[in-house]
């Protein structure tokens, strides 16, 4: 291992994490000038700097280590900079949460009115009687945060966003800046260092053939530039349609981030919901700013090198890509079925002032949005909570986590492409098991593709990711009190809740998609959580965006040693 080259690399992440700090800086100054949320602004506003600098301390110390580094980059110290660089990037992002105060809103025990059933006040004297106080976000809250951030997730534990006195505006848009950097990093290092062996990478390596080495590195750099100006300029685009549509310039900025990212953070505690009760948006503006946004989504899910080709007016490979038509039959199939069922279902987000058109309509705006939205793993949430869809269409969302977006792209899961390979491949023994003679070649599009490791590649990656989910559930539901699920319900049957909510939010954060179902669902986070749970998430979330190997290598004590 080549500590000092690892070094070198990872000092200029480190200064990298420093120059996007420098950013969310401005966004506290309007504040500053005698408004109420001064003292918290400038509160933020501190934590930024003294997070800048520690993050320029740390920078420094390691180039220290590494400026004298010597000698080529191989797979060990590629996997070491991946896997060190988001561990590092999760305890300088943690920073300006921990040192700035940032807050949670916590339910006082016993705050809460129990009303006698049929007493129709019941909703306003519960509201009434419930008591908050403020919470300093814990060190596995900040950890959490920023791992959430950086890895695109979008799990949160913040439950008031809008109010300045519990996260500073410049603190609220460093939260959404760790996405920019998060996805831009992801497709980065998909590029240039990840995927190796895996279908991912033969497809990107497909579209870039080289005569040698020198070539094909020459090759993924400029590949690496190009997918870097089509990220930063669909992130312009859709900041400003956001601004023509209504928004904020901070509110456009935030959402383009956490779309393009395919991360999901909001500035509002109801997600996207809330564009519609702005006062500069309105319900018309807000329904086209969820269909913009679900375009930018599908784009963000999409494998950046067709992008490129569109962009070349080559549309053609874009419809001839086997794992895009699949990836877009899956969101026009599942939407069919999701407002169909929940059409008959009479889920309310169907229901528009009587209207069965505008109804029919404002359900398929909705049913796509949340489709999307799980299957890139963005994780918004719109106007119709999913959480409160019939039991068929949660199911649906559920079962839409483990499958993820495409090859190449933002998107976290576990990529269409592997699912379509794996069927092949389970297509193909089982032909063997009643023509063992049979020598057939997997084919992806009609065309052969090259084998070599990559059955045992894709079988070994999904058999990893079931033994990682089924232990984290086994741990979640073990270690975490019954009394969470208990409190607000009818005892044991609401201890059942336990089970599919600790699934769904392991689902949820191990494919990087943010919120699950029940007390982890849209409207809600993951606050309740113990810290050693969170702690397990912000490990997932890890494991999830660097798809595993690149994470797990790190514990390996033969990883380190010399060659």
């Amino acid at each position: 291992m080549n500590y000092r080259l690892v070094a070198k690399m990872l000092s200029r992440i480190t200064f990298l994490i420093a120059v996007t700090m420098v950013f969310s800086l401005p966004w506290a100054f309007p504040a500053l000038s005698g408004s109420s949320s001064s003292d918290f602004e400038r509160r933020g506003l501190l934590a930024l700097f003294s997070s800048i600098g520690v993050s320029c301390l740390v920078g420094a110390l390691l180039w220290m280590q590494g400026r004298d580094a010597k000698g080529q980059m191989f797979r060990k110290e590629v996997m070491a900079i991946v896997g060190l660089s988001w561990v590092l990037a999760t305890f300088l992002g943690a920073l300006p949460f921990a040192i700035s105060g940032t807050s949670l809103k916590k339910e006082l025990p016993g705050s809460a009115y129990t009303p006698a059933m049929g007493d129709p006040t019941s909703e306003a004297a519960d509201s009434q009687q419930k008591m908050y106080r403020k919470r300093p976000m814990t060190p596995a809250d900040c950890l959490f945060e920023a791992q959430s951030g950086f890895s695109t997730t979008g799990a949160t534990v913040l439950n008031e966003l809008e109010d300045p006195a519990y996260v500073p505006r410049c603190i609220l848009f460093w939260r959404s800046s760790t996405h920019f950097l998060g996805g831009l990093g992801i497709i980065v290092l998909f590029v240039a260092v990840l995927g190796q062996g895996s279908a991912g990478k033969q497809l990107m390596r497909s579209e870039m053939p080289g005569p040698s080495k020198e070539g094909s590195q020459a090759r993924m750099q400029h590949t690496a530039w190009v997918f870097t100006a089509i990220y930063c300029g669909l992130n312009v685009l859709l900041t400003l349609l956001l601004k023509l549509l209504g928004l904020s310039w901070f509110d456009s900025l935030c959402h383009a981030f956490g779309t393009l990212a395919t991360g999901g953070f909001s500035t509002y505690n109801n997600s996207i919901g809330a564009f519609a009760s702005l006062p500069h948006v309105g319900p018309t503006n807000a329904a086209w700013a969820e269909f913009f946004i679900i375009l930018f989504m599908i784009m963000a899910g999409t494998n950046f090198t067709l992008l490129y080709f569109l962009l070349l007016r080559k549309p053609g490979k874009l419809l001839e890509d086997v794992e895009w038509r699949s990836y877009m039959w899956i969101i026009g199939g599942v939407t069919a079925l999701v407002v169909l069922f929940g059409y008959f279902h009479g889920d309310e987000y169907f229901y528009f002032q009587g209207d069965p058109l505008r109804s029919l309509l404002s359900g398929l705006r909705q049913g796509m949005f949340q489709v999307v939205s799980i299957l890139t793993t963005t994780g918004y949430g719109s106007a119709a909570d999913f959480d409160q869809w019939n039991s068929f269409g949660r199911g649906v969302l559920f079962l839409l986590m483990f499958v993820g977006g495409c090859a190449g792209s933002t998107g976290g899961g576990l990529k269409v492409i592997r699912h379509i390979l794996f069927l092949k491949i389970l297509g193909l023994e089982l032909e063997k098991s009643y023509h063992p003679s049979v020598v057939r070649p997997l084919r992806l599009g009609g065309q052969p593709v090259e084998e070599q490791d990559l059955r045992k590649n894709i079988l070994l990656y999904f058999g990893l990711i079931l033994v990682i989910f089924v232990f984290s559930w086994m741990f979640l539901v073990t270690v975490e009190p019954d009394s969470t699920w208990v409190r607000g319900g009818t005892g044991p049957a609401s201890v059942e809740h336990k089970l599919i909510d600790s699934a769904s939010g392991i689902a949820a954060t191990l494919n990087n998609i943010g919120p699950g179902l029940g007390t982890v669902g849209a409207k809600q986070n993951y606050a309740h959580f113990q810290w050693y749970s969170k702690i397990l998430f912000t490990f997932l979330m890890m494991v999830g965006r660097l798809e595993v190997f690149p994470i797990l290598v790190l514990v390996l004590p033969g990883f380190w040693r010399a060659r």
